[in-house]
């Protein structure tokens, strides 16, 4: 063990070195990124069509090629599903990550190709590793097991040449074999598609292990640990895994389950660390502990640009480099990426917290939001409005969801709520009062509609049971990997299948 943490160290010191120079030269570095994206894919189908022999600068590159969208790219990657090469990137593309995301119901099939699986979707998990070694030197996190808790579909084949399923399902494929002496389950149960199953053998597998560490997605997590507690008679995970000393989380915002893990691992030495990961690439990590935000990796084979997202939507929007963006700004995040994604726009809605070195925020969905009267209320509202409600009740909430209350005949606009608690305040209507404030007070647009009710009224509030959000989840063959529960919509279908749920 002393060997491996010398040899881990030396590694780690390099790569911190590196992280750092771009820390002090962002700016040099994504126009050099750019660049070799561009040299690397001039010949292929994609490189010849937009003339990529040409493009010598960033400018040219935005002025050439067109932002892009998943049905804009789509017949490209069919192309590439039938075994077509040199289409995006160049050579074969046997991996696509299959992802309903959170703005459609429709599967997307991103492609996965060997240089982004090796300089960013690997590399994001060893940074990981780097960052906090070095921010706890006296850590002993090695000298244990990483539990993680992937996706819920193994890889499938297209054709004989291609495969698809769940961004972690495809890692477990690809990870370097001793990666079984620091990680549990084996593959085969972390590929088990069953998720009730999964986690049954995953508590079977490791209970008498040395677990110091996990990684996945707080909200599948949570069932996972609550069932091991259940089955074991235990207080809390510590009695089980008395080593264990970080999480490291993505996919969903960590706030509005921050109280319940800190229950269920009741220890002031436990360190939560957040990641910025999608089917798309590996994007920003957590690197300084005192701070809620994440620092963008620049050096993962990532090109990115940002639309402001008071002009998302328009015919052609004003699309700026990383030298250009503003603080505290909402944006939609665009990628050109070595997986063979152009200008493409994610989904995901970022805020800029610090340019010395480049700090973000995940603010939401660039289809998740309600602007159903002009309000314009995004993900990053609700959660802080949430916790505000929260902290003045001592409510813990497990999950929610929001949309509008359309108006009618005689009834008059309004959000509508549906809460599951995992402690219920003493008195809901005051909980909805508070909800109601906090929300006018960091969104003006919602309080300008909420001024003498004369837009909008008080929110509606609907409790739900404990369970009903998994078991509609479940209903939706949604549960597990990176499904996420969809926390605000502009219509009211999510409210409905919830509210006729409920009414059975």
């Amino acid at each position: 063990m002393p060997l491996l943490n010398s040899v881990i160290n030396w590694i780690n010191f390099k790569r911190n070195y590196q992280i750092q120079l771009y820390r002090e030269h962002p700016h040099d570095i994504q126009k050099e990124t750019l660049l070799n994206l561009l040299r690397r894919a001039r010949e292929t189908h994609w490189g010849e069509k937009y003339r990529y022999d040409e493009i010598q600068s960033v400018k040219a590159f935005q002025e050439t090629v067109p932002i892009q969208t998943y049905n804009d790219i789509r017949p490209y990657v069919d192309r590439l599903r039938d075994g077509e090469t040199d289409v995006l990137w160049p050579g074969e593309v046997k991996w696509f990550a299959k992802s309903s995301g959170t703005t459609s119901d429709k599967s997307k099939f991103i492609p996965v190709t060997k240089e982004a699986l090796e300089d960013c979707h690997l590399r994001g998990p060893k940074d990981v590793f780097a960052i906090y070694i070095k921010n706890h030197p006296e850590t002993k996190v090695l000298r244990g097991k990483t539990l993680i808790l992937g996706g819920s579909h193994r890889v499938n084949n297209f054709s004989n040449n291609s495969y698809y399923g769940d961004l972690s399902a495809i890692l477990i494929e690809n990870v370097p074999f001793w990666t079984d002496l620091i990680r549990i389950p084996p593959a085969e149960i972390a590929l088990i598609e069953e998720f009730e199953e999964k986690i049954e053998q995953i508590i079977e597998t490791s209970l008498d292990q040395n677990v110091t560490s996990l990684a996945g997605v707080p909200s599948w997590y949570l069932v996972l640990l609550k069932r091991i507690l259940e089955k074991t008679g235990k207080n809390n995970i510590l009695e089980i895994w008395p080593n264990l000393e970080v999480f490291t989380h993505g996919g969903v915002n960590f706030e509005p389950y921050r109280e319940q893990f800190k229950k269920i691992i009741p220890s002031d030495d436990m360190h939560y660390m957040e990641t910025y990961n999608a089917s798309e690439g590996f994007f920003a990590i957590q690197d300084d502990p005192s701070r809620n935000d994440m620092l963008l990796m620049l050096d993962y084979g990532v090109f990115y640009e940002f639309i402001p997202m008071d002009e998302f939507g328009n015919e052609n929007p004003q699309v700026l480099t990383l030298e250009e963006v503003e603080l505290d700004k909402n944006y939609a995040m665009v990628i050109s990426t070595n997986a063979g994604l152009w200008r493409y726009i994610i989904g995901d809605t970022i805020r800029f917290t610090g340019r010395n070195p480049y700090r973000l925020k995940i603010t939401g969905r660039t289809k998740h939001f309600i602007n159903a009267f002009g309000e314009e209320v995004i993900i990053d509202n609700a959660e802080n409005a949430l916790q505000a409600a929260c902290r003045q009740t001592g409510a813990i909430v497990n999950e929610y969801t929001a949309g509008p209350v359309f108006m009618g005949d005689n009834q008059k606009g309004a959000h509508h709520w549906i809460i599951e608690f995992e402690k219920e305040p003493s008195d809901i209507n005051q909980f909805t009062t508070l909800l109601d404030e906090a929300l006018q007070a960091v969104n003006s647009d919602y309080e300008a509609k909420r001024h003498k009710d004369l837009t909008l009224e008080k929110l509606h509030l609907t409790v739900a049971p404990y369970g009903t959000f998994y078991k509609w989840m479940k209903k939706r063959g949604k549960v597990g990997g990176q499904n996420k529960i969809p926390r605000l919509s502009n219509d009211r279908k999510y409210l409905d299948e919830l509210l006729t749920l409920l009414r059975k």
